[in-house]
């Protein structure tokens, strides 16, 4: 009886946790979003995308 309250109070709070995990998602900025298609646009994967991510969000931020 013992075994099964411990599981059942368990199996809850996994439940609950990963639905919170599911709903808050981060909202990505328009600017964001765009460096990420200019990045998909150009090819680019890995260390390269992350730089250029990087360098194209600074540049944003300073003109917008």
């Amino acid at each position: 009886m013992r075994k099964t309250a411990v599981i059942y109070v368990l199996s809850g709070l996994l439940l609950t946790g990963s639905a919170q995990a599911q709903t808050k998602a981060p909202e990505r900025s328009a600017a964001s979003m765009e460096c990420s298609r200019q990045a998909n646009e150009k090819g680019l994967h890995g260390k390269a995308r992350k730089h250029f991510r990087s360098k194209c969000l600074k540049a944003a931020r300073k003109h917008g």
